[in-house]
C-alpha cells in the first residue's frame, strides 16, 4: 500500500477556513479507484508533547492499494478541481508518500 499524507498550512487558518478545506477534501478526494483508507481533519490543539509537529492546520490521509492508483489519482478531474479551488489559501503544503504494510 502507498500512504499519501498531506499537511496544509493555511494563510487564513480560521475555524471556518479549516473546516472548508476539510469539507473540500471529503467532497473531492475520497471516492477514487484504489483508495483503501481516507481521512481529513484539523490539527489537534490539545496534543502538546515536545515531539508533536504543530506546523500545519489541516491534514489529509489517503492510502492507496498501490503506486499505480496513487499516480492515476494525481490527474483525475476531482483532484485537479480540489487544487484549483483551494490553493489560494495554502501558505505551505507538505506531502509525504511512503510504502506501508
Amino acid at each position: 500500500m502507498l500512504a499519501h499524507i498531506v499537511y496544509f498550512t493555511l494563510n487564513d487558518a480560521s475555524d471556518a477556513a479549516c473546516d472548508q478545506l476539510v469539507d473540500a477534501c471529503h467532497k473531492y478526494l475520497k471516492d477514487h479507484p484504489g483508495v483503501e483508507f481516507f481521512a481529513a481533519g484539523r490539527l489537534g490543539e490539545e496534543f502538546n508533547r515536545e515531539v508533536n509537529d504543530k506546523g500545519y492546520d489541516v491534514s489529509l490521509h489517503v492510502y492507496f492499494t498501490d503506486k499505480a492508483a496513487h499516480d492515476a489519482y494525481q490527474t483525475v478531474e476531482d483532484h485537479l478541481t480540489f487544487i484549483a479551488e483551494n490553493k489560494a489559501n495554502w501558505k505551505k503544503v507538505r506531502v509525504f508518500d511512503s510504502y506501508v504494510h
